[in-house]
């Protein structure tokens, strides 16, 4: 999937204007040739091989859950509870905070086996747990980076630092989108800190701009700027969509810039957005009972809201959509703010399962749910009144949980193993990039050859990394 793009060196080889009267449409056809090009860089490509996903909803809990909390039961961490982590089990392991030798943390959560696979979930998560046979569970993940920022930028863009594309944009630059009138990428927040990165996270870094994630927001002005003034009409808007229009044109004309496409692009995009936003983002269309599964209200934004406006979005054809539920930084009082946290979060990701398989729309969309990274077992943090609640988690990259449903992987299924008290994985680590590379296969992508060629370097995804894992897959 290497591509070259319009190069406006080359036409400085000869004059621009031998270069425009020597081609065969001409200016005109030159100008269309380019933004047809921009189209194509939205969406024509073909997969590599068969695919068994068309779409992605990427549940990011931003700040790092606690995977000994909720899916990876260990019974040693209680039994030892408040005593020193033994040298063997930290021996070289990078901690954000800790310092010192602090205490293991038993988890307060009791633990069932859920599902023909005998699944395991806290009671935090009841929900998840009705839905245990539509999952796969990675209790084996690790990462590079202990530092929120860094990690999440890792896991969205494939690189620990800003610039890099984020997954979204290698899709819609690798596959396009199915709907014109919508962004192929969308983003959706929740939270009062939902990303420690930002924008960097969905950034088209240094592919087209067209491929850039597009954040819609709560309310009737989902996006910034979108709406028309009111003493300007449809009519009006069109008429200065077409006038810039033809401008950009003669700019793409003159000078070759494929940016100036992208943004004839945009314009057009942008409006056709006008219509077809404000009807996706009016929730209240859906049936009572669906908005009770989700919990949604359509009057106040929040976690489960965005959920449903996932599912909307990937059927209208979007890409890739990322939801952002932040919150889960939990170094002190973890036990006060997991609760919350599960209450706001496991219902929605359960109903939208549920919802997208009763609409036939699972098995060909791969729900993810990941943190950055995930949290000691040992407490960072007691106040000195002995306050149980006041005791937290640090940063932990070694060993962390993940969760996928939908686009072909092996349902009810468990895969790698942490030690006795989770703090490293000891059978089948799942990397970052691996993970990348297992979801890219999955929607016919092969890892090595979605590449663009930036400052003489072929780039990925993956950056030199990755492997398919594909005892993951069914």
């Amino acid at each position: 999937m290497n591509r070259s793009d319009f190069d406006p060196q080359l036409a400085l080889l000869r004059s621009r204007r031998e270069f425009f009267q020597g081609s065969a449409l001409g200016i005109s056809g030159i100008a269309l040739s380019s933004l047809l090009h921009c189209e194509a860089t939205a969406g024509s490509l073909n997969p590599h091989f068969e695919a068994k996903a068309k779409h992605v909803i990427f549940l990011h809990m931003s700040g790092g859950p606690s995977h000994v909390d909720l899916f990876d039961p260990k019974p040693m961490l209680n039994r030892f509870d408040g005593q020193p982590a033994p040298a063997e089990f930290v021996k070289g392991i990078e901690f954000g905070f800790i310092t010192g030798k602090e205490s293991l943390m038993g988890s307060p959560y009791k633990f069932a086996q859920h599902g023909q696979g005998g699944m395991a979930f806290s009671d935090q998560v009841p929900h998840l747990a009705g839905v245990a046979d539509e999952l796969t569970m990675i209790r084996s993940m690790v990462t590079d980076e202990f530092n929120h920022a860094n990690a999440q930028l890792l896991l969205s863009t494939g690189f620990r630092r800003v610039g890099r594309p984020g997954m979204g944009a290698w899709l819609t630059y690798g596959l396009g989108t199915e709907n014109s009138d919508l962004p192929g990428f969308v983003v959706l927040a929740t939270g009062d800190k939902p990303t420690n990165a930002g924008s960097a996270l969905w950034s088209s870094g240094f592919l087209p701009t067209v491929h850039q994630g597009v954040t819609f927001r709560a309310g009737a002005d989902a996006i910034p700027n979108l709406a028309n003034p009111r003493s300007i009409t449809p009519g009006q808007r069109a008429d200065s969509i077409s006038t810039i229009t033809k401008l950009n044109h003669d700019h793409l004309a003159d000078v070759g810039d494929p940016e100036i496409a992208t943004r004839i692009s945009q314009y057009e995009l942008a409006f056709r957005m006008q219509t077809s936003v404000p009807d996706l983002m009016d929730i209240s269309q859906e049936t009572p009972e669906t908005l009770a599964m989700y919990g949604a209200n359509p009057a106040k934004p929040s976690f489960a809201n965005n959920c449903l406006l996932a599912r909307r979005l990937v059927e209208r054809g979007v890409r890739m959509v990322q939801v952002f539920l932040g919150g889960w930084d939990a170094h002190q009082a973890i036990y006060d703010s997991m609760p919350k946290l599960c209450k706001q979060m496991d219902r929605p990701c359960a109903a939208l399962i549920l919802d997208l398989k009763q609409r036939g729309l699972l098995d060909d969309t791969l729900v993810v749910w990941a943190g950055e990274f995930g949290r000691t077992p040992m407490v960072q943090d007691i106040s000195p009144d002995g306050m149980v609640n006041a005791g937290g988690r640090d940063h932990h990259k070694d060993a962390f949980s993940v969760w996928i449903a939908g686009g072909g992987f092996n349902q009810g299924f468990t895969y790698g193993e942490t030690d006795e008290i989770g703090c490293r994985v000891v059978r089948d680590p799942v990397h970052v990039h691996d993970l990348q590379a297992t979801l890219l296969h999955q929607l016919g992508i092969d890892h090595l050859r979605l590449t663009y060629k930036y400052q003489g370097r072929d780039f990925r995804l993956t950056d030199v990394h990755g492997r398919v894992v594909k005892e993951l897959l069914a």
